[in-house]
């Protein structure tokens, strides 16, 4: 998911990681095993002048993930890939909750959205290799199947929220 939001104008920081969970600073083996309640997760940072949250919530559901599949991420399983939004204070969370009935209730998606909307408690950064992972790796075959297709997503369906390169 970083490879999609770090592209977009006003997003200053992407940072790859962990959150939702009990364990302090876990590892992403420990997090791999399901045990921790953390989801795999980034944290982005942003200009609100330039970006708006809804405008990254927007990407987030449209073209960042399958918002319907419950503990998913492309061929990956477990609650440690479950969709979730950790909000950082009520507006968020209000935004985040009232986009997803709008999507629903549109039926944009052929199931109802599993997403949750979740306080957020702490953000741990991954280790130093997920990070920049798929300008790092571009052929390697997890980044070419389910990553390299959501960001031409995102090329074809919105242009203009693209930074120059």
């Amino acid at each position: 998911m970083e490879g999609v939001f770090e592209r977009l104008k006003g997003v200053t920081n992407v940072v790859s990681g962990y959150s939702g969970g009990r364990v302090r600073n876990p590892s992403y083996e420990l997090v791999s095993s399901g045990t921790t309640g953390h989801a795999e997760s980034i944290e982005i940072t942003f200009d609100p002048s330039v970006i708006s949250y809804g405008t990254l919530l927007k990407v987030f559901f449209s073209v960042a993930h399958n918002p319907t599949e419950l503990n998913f991420q492309g061929p990956d399983h477990g609650t440690q890939y479950r969709s979730a939004v950790f909000y950082t204070g009520p507006e968020q969370k209000k935004v985040a909750e009232q986009y997803i009935r709008t999507l629903d209730k549109a039926k944009v998606f052929p199931s109802s959205i599993v997403t949750q909307v979740v306080p957020f408690n702490a953000f741990y950064p991954a280790e130093a290799y997920h990070q920049d992972f798929m300008d790092r790796n571009p052929t390697y075959p997890y980044i070419v199947f389910w990553d390299k297709p959501k960001v031409a997503d995102l090329e074809r369906m919105y242009p203009g929220l693209l930074q120059k390169k």
